[in-house]
């Protein structure tokens, strides 16, 4: 079921800000702070969602967070029906852009990704705290290993299916993917409903005001804390793959590319290499593997700055590459290694500090990063596409475009340097 969700989830978020933005007009500022923060309380909420799955059974939960999932991405297909009965929408080929911009009927996407993101955020504590369970001290990095491939399976599975139905329906398959979505989950609801059994010890679950001292007590964690708020910056780096990247490549490189495909470089690389590199480092301390992620990191985006570095496509023989797109899957390359290093061995520090009877709940703070990241990251890259990377539909001309979007690589100048201050930043903790 985690491979199914992470299928519909990443199919959808791949192009969230295309969606929101070619086909509800919303600008790239707008854009980019609704998909933070839909991302942003997908990860917070499961500090809440995952006390009250401890209450209910994790199986209830499960059945709770696949209904609310696939009723939202089914909402997010048919909702831009409403926007075609007020003539703004022109299917299967463009966005009556000028009339969706002072449409007021457009921000009813937020209660419909509200539904998405409490269906979410079950999703995130359950499952993580059922691999805590299911496994042992000795075997846990193992665990999560495991987890982390198939998650990424999902990843990359959800991601393949936009490319084919952006190409044959245009902007009408950033509509119809949502279908995809829909089906996935409800899928995943028929196998929790059929074959899922509770591993979980029973308890009486926690209140809100057990839980807000829970939070207490791991906010008062400075050490844990600190630790958070550094891998904060490779995730900040981490979320581009959703906030910017498709908008940049489209932009920059042309509609014949296919930033989903580019996508899902990440989770492709993650699968071959995070057994092996969970295995190579399973003597290491997990701080000592996060770092040499980190410092994978920045340089990685600085390869996906130096597109423009290259004149003309390059040529691999069989297949050719805008240089922007070719240099964004060498960079990509290089941060799925990086998150190779980080994720597992943070999802296993984070899970010893769990109390027993307590796994969902306290995994549900091992989110708190992506809580930030998605905020921080996705607002940046909304002002930053504005400042460097335009929508080229705003411009009376190519060539007014192309001048103002002459330094558009500065973006990921900016976000290496937030990447190269993180890695620093866990040396100095690790000592």
């Amino acid at each position: 079921v985690e491979l199914l969700e992470r299928a519909a989830y990443y199919g959808v978020f791949v192009v969230i800000t295309l969606y929101l933005s070619r086909i509800l007009g919303f600008s790239d500022v707008q854009a980019a702070w609704l998909s933070g923060s839909f991302a942003a309380g997908l990860y917070f909420l499961p500090v809440f969602s995952g006390a009250l799955a401890d209450k209910i059974g994790f199986r209830k939960a499960l059945l709770l967070a696949f209904a609310l999932l696939a009723t939202g991405y089914a909402s997010l297909a048919i909702f831009p029906s409403m926007l075609e009965a007020k003539g703004l929408v022109e299917y299967g080929r463009t966005v009556n852009f000028t009339g969706l911009l002072e449409a007021d009927v457009r921000w009813v996407i937020v209660p419909i990704l509200v539904v998405i993101m409490i269906g979410g955020s079950f999703i995130k504590a359950v499952i993580s705290a059922t691999v805590a369970i299911s496994t042992s001290s000795e075997n846990r990095a193992r665990g999560f290993s495991i987890f982390y491939l198939i998650v990424n399976i999902g990843a990359f599975s959800g991601k393949t299916i936009v490319k084919p139905l952006r190409e044959s329906m245009g902007d009408l398959g950033l509509i119809n993917l949502n279908y995809f979505a829909a089906g996935m989950t409800a899928l995943a609801f028929l196998a929790i409903l059929l074959f899922f059994k509770n591993v979980e010890e029973k308890t009486n679950g926690k209140s809100f005001s057990e839980i807000l001292l829970a939070l207490k007590s791991v906010l008062s964690n400075g050490r844990l804390i600190t630790l958070l708020l550094i891998i904060t910056g490779f995730w900040i780096v981490q979320q581009q793959l959703y906030a910017t990247m498709p908008k940049y490549v489209l932009r920059m490189a042309g509609e014949g590319a296919s930033p989903s495909w580019y996508a899902n470089v990440n989770p492709l690389v993650v699968v071959l290499t995070v057994s092996f590199v969970t295995t190579l480092m399973s003597k290491k301390s997990a701080l000592n593997s996060m770092a040499v992620g980190m410092f994978i990191m920045p340089f990685a985006a600085l390869v996906m700055a130096a597109g423009n570095l290259f004149e003309g496509d390059i040529d691999l023989g069989i297949v050719q590459f805008h240089p922007i797109a070719f240099m964004m899957i060498v960079g990509i390359t290089f941060q799925a290694l990086a998150e190779s290093f980080i994720s597992p061995r943070f999802m296993e520090y984070f899970s010893l500090q769990a109390p027993k009877g307590e796994e969902a709940l306290y995994l549900g703070f091992s989110y708190m990063h992506s809580f930030i990241s998605s905020i921080i990251g996705f607002g940046l890259s909304g002002y930053l596409l504005t400042a460097y990377c335009p929508d080229p539909r705003l411009f009376e001309s190519r060539e007014a475009w192309e001048l103002a979007s002459s330094n558009a690589h500065y973006i990921w100048i900016i976000f290496a340097g937030i990447a190269a201050t993180s890695a620093v930043s866990l040396i100095i903790y690790g000592k």
